[in-house]
């Protein structure tokens, strides 16, 4: 069993992916992990059909924030269920290659705010960056049209800050 989480920055997938992948008893992947800078979405979502579900591969390599470089690969076991979780995750490729696709739907103000007091100033700057990238991908991938489940992002509450080790910047 392989779910993708997918939505806007902000809107309540890593609270809802982390919720699943435990009761679920499964392995959790964020494309937070491994965008490769604040212009990544696409290669991101590109990662998630050409490596972490590829069975040749079954793994994802983390982006440094800090070198702004590839680092290590981590390995993804292909007989324990999955959950795949990020802005990007749910393309037409990546649609075709999983069992469930779940878009969250959240307004932008409330998705900013909820962004900006999770990650904090240092995601300000990038805010309409990546927003634009999202956008991109939206019209060209319509991921909520994709989706088996919509989920109204309002009932998910805010995201908890995420510990530093995740956080993007």
């Amino acid at each position: 069993m392989v779910v993708l989480v997918d939505g806007g920055s902000g809107a309540g997938k890593t609270r809802l992916a982390t919720g699943l992948a435990a009761g679920m008893g499964a392995q959790l992947v964020s494309l937070d992990m491994f965008y490769p800078g604040w212009d990544g979405l696409e290669a991101g979502s590109r990662h998630v059909h050409e490596a972490v579900l590829d069975p040749a591969v079954a793994a994802w390599r983390r982006w440094d924030w800090l070198a702004q470089a590839p680092a290590e690969w981590h390995p993804v076991d292909p007989a324990r269920p999955l959950v795949v979780e990020g802005c990007g995750a749910l393309s037409v490729v990546n649609r075709s290659l999983v069992s469930l696709a779940i878009w969250i739907e959240l307004d932008e103000p409330t998705r900013r705010a909820r962004a900006l007091a999770r990650d904090g100033e240092a995601y300000a700057p990038h805010w309409e960056r990546w927003a634009a990238q999202e956008r991109a991908f939206w019209a060209r991938e319509r991921p909520r049209e994709l989706a088996d489940i919509v989920i109204d992002g309002a009932l998910l509450g805010p995201e908890d800050p995420r510990p530093p080790a995740i956080a993007r910047g």
